[in-house]
């Protein structure tokens, strides 16, 4: 009898197959993983690429908002005791400026106040913590 014409032999050989096919399908090969490790470093880079800007670009707009806040502490504070305050913190302990503000920049440096006359400068030292460089913000 040939093996086509014997039906012991089709089931005999059925199993070996069935388990073949098993071991395919139970786990991911090496080269699988790495694809998709290599997918999601991509996504990952794509992401970042796209947001870090953004996420400093918010940090910015923030000290800004933040310096608006002091300078506006700072108008009060001298209307009452006709002097220039040292920095945010000392407006807060005095109750010019609400806790809930912050009296430092979104880089947690100290703000730089400067009076002269009627006029206020609230600076933030920026990115780079130094002062009198192209990265502060007024």
């Amino acid at each position: 009898m040939t093996e086509e014409r014997n039906p012991m032999m089709h089931f005999a050989r059925r199993p070996s197959r069935l388990r073949r096919r098993r071991r395919r399908t139970e786990g991911m090969t090496l080269v699988e993983i790495m694809i998709v490790v290599v997918i999601m470093a991509l996504i990952a880079t794509a992401v970042g690429v796209a947001v870090i800007p953004r996420w400093r670009q918010a940090q910015v707009d923030s000290t800004r908002t933040d310096a608006q806040s002091i300078r506006s502490a700072v108008q009060l504070y001298m209307m009452d005791t006709n002097e220039c305050p040292t920095s945010g913190t000392e407006l807060q302990e005095e109750g010019y400026l609400d806790r809930s503000k912050r009296a430092t920049d979104a880089w947690d440096n100290d703000f730089r106040i400067e009076c002269e006359g009627d006029d206020i400068y609230v600076v933030s030292a920026g990115v780079d913590g130094q002062f009198d460089t192209e990265d502060d913000v007024e």
